[in-house]
């Protein structure tokens, strides 16, 4: 496992960045600088990352704890060389809500699935170790990576407006929290001096948070009813003589169909690094390398499953952060995992995290996903991509299309959506499709 894991340098390959660093990768903040970041990245993740075990009916708190747990297994299988973190995965909803209902509510098939999956990755890395990162170029070029970004971003536009209320049947309350919201942030962002400036997140969030009280939009029952000391509600494969609910490792049907959707996991996993390397100025997926990114988040997703939490996945809400605070510290990062951790164990300040109404989180994804999108159109500048070249116009073309329309094809258990058939047809376009002579 150690000759696995060794990068082939110590040193960071570099590519010029999209965002102009004000802590690079392995730079670290004050203490007190540094838990304010750490919490901001909390934030950034926490609605999505229970939301998912939300709709499956699944313990938050497990989810909580399977993502601060799962960052770190990620940040020691990379050497804590890159800035991401993990949360509850989308990706697997349908399959493993179909699977549950196949299996007369028993989550067994689900689980049992998921953990399987995050080994299919492991076995993906050990190929790319082996095969190496050469074909990442000719698979990736400029005219895929700029679509891409712009899909991982503008793909989530939807959910940022509904959150935010601005929908044709939206309360004009919660438009205002998040209009709110959003103009703390990009006034911080743009306005404030010092260390206010960079954590524009948080200052949004609260003052949000606050307007939003004033409205009476923040419901306290939650925190009402929910102990200080709670242990997280984990589902084990094996007997714990009441401890905790169990499952059975199952190995039917109804799991083999969960496999197909690392397909589509891996695409995003690709497209989520190649963002953030653009926004650090890093080839990640070279150094430290896409085997060891795919075998931490892997390892992460198999434990997370373990513990009858659902799939992890690299968030696009942190990188937007990063993006938009301009702080690549992994260090921050890493407290911010520690951090969740804790807060799994915390019945009540877990609660109050949750009161935060969607209208905040809204306002905020709004500029946090349109910071993602903006760094997909720096990439096409910056590369000088030429499109008086008819199949470059093409390639991105098909690629905006197919993202950001709702198209989905289906091949048998595999349903490709979003990111993942985007940037499949790119990718296939760019290798059929001749350059134009222009002798």
């Amino acid at each position: 496992m150690g000759s696995f894991l060794m990068p082939k340098s110590e040193v960071y390959m570099k590519q010029e960045s999209t965002v102009d660093l004000l802590l690079d990768v392995d730079q670290r903040p004050s203490a007190g600088k540094g838990i304010l970041l750490s919490f901001q990245h909390v934030f950034a993740m926490f609605g999505a990352t229970i939301l998912v075990p939300l709709i499956l009916g699944m313990p938050v708190s497990v989810a909580l704890f399977a993502s601060g747990v799962g960052t770190l297994i990620y940040m020691i299988s990379t050497g804590f060389k890159v800035p991401v973190y993990l949360g509850s995965s989308f990706a697997f909803i349908t399959a493993m809500s179909l699977a549950m209902k196949e299996m007369g509510g028993d989550v067994s098939a689900a689980q049992t699935g998921v953990i399987l999956t995050g080994l299919v990755y492991v076995l993906v890395a050990a190929g790319v170790r082996f095969a190496g990162t050469k074909w990442i170029d000719k698979l990736l070029p400029p005219i895929i990576i700029g679509p891409m970004i712009i899909v991982i971003g503008l793909g989530l536009a939807g959910s940022a407006v509904t959150n935010a209320g601005l929908v044709a049947d939206g309360n004009w309350k919660n438009a205002l929290v998040a209009v709110v919201t959003f103009l703390i942030a990009a006034f911080i962002n743009t306005k404030g001096k010092g260390f206010l400036r960079i954590i524009p997140f948080l200052f949004a969030i609260i003052g949000g948070y606050l307007f939003a009280l004033t409205l009476g939009l923040v419901d306290f029952t939650p925190v009402l009813k929910a102990n200080w000391f709670e242990i997280p509600g984990f589902y084990l494969p094996f007997s714990t003589g009441g401890a905790f609910k169990e499952y059975n490792l199952y190995f039917g049907p109804e799991t083999i169909a969960i496999l197909p959707i690392a397909i589509v996991t891996i695409s995003e996993h690709i497209g989520d690094h190649t963002v953030l390397g653009q926004i650090c100025g890093r080839q990640f997926l070279k150094e430290p390398g896409l085997h060891r990114t795919l075998l931490g988040d892997g390892i992460a997703t198999s434990v997370s499953a373990f513990l009858g939490g659902p799939a992890n996945t690299t968030y696009g809400e942190n990188t937007g952060v990063i993006g938009m605070t301009r702080i690549a510290s992994v260090s921050v990062i890493r407290n911010a995992a520690f951090i969740a951790i804790a807060l799994s164990f915390l019945g009540k300040f877990t609660a109050l995290i949750s009161t935060i109404p969607n209208a905040v989180l809204g306002g905020m994804s709004i500029l946090l996903y349109g910071v993602i999108a903006s760094n997909g159109l720096k990439v096409l500048i910056k590369e000088r991509v030429d499109f008086s070249q008819m199949r470059n116009l093409i390639i991105a073309s098909a690629m905006l299309v197919l993202g950001l329309g709702g198209a989905i094809l289906k091949l048998g258990p595999v349903t490709l959506s979003g990111t993942a058939l985007s940037a499949m047809t790119g990718i296939i376009l760019n290798l059929i499709l001749p350059y134009e002579n222009k002798d």
